[in-house]
């Protein structure tokens, strides 16, 4: 099965393509982020490479918030 890299910033841990995340730096996801990459995110999103627009926001938040925790 293929992988693909952490979407936090500096990470090298690799994860399925439907994650987001490793699972460390998703736990540093505010809780209301989480909920809205779970409701934007559509199975099989990352097999045609077609997210939502919506979902890319939520996304690019998610990210911005863990790097923020982690002072980057």
């Amino acid at each position: 099965m293929s992988r693909h890299t952490c979407h936090a910033d500096g990470c090298s841990v690799e994860v399925l393509p439907r994650m987001l995340m490793c699972l460390p730096h998703w736990r540093l996801v505010p809780a209301d982020l989480q909920r809205e990459v779970y409701r934007t995110y559509r199975k099989g999103q990352e097999v045609d490479k077609q997210p939502s627009a919506e979902y890319l926001v939520a996304q690019r938040a998610a990210i911005r918030a863990v790097a923020e925790k982690e002072g980057r």
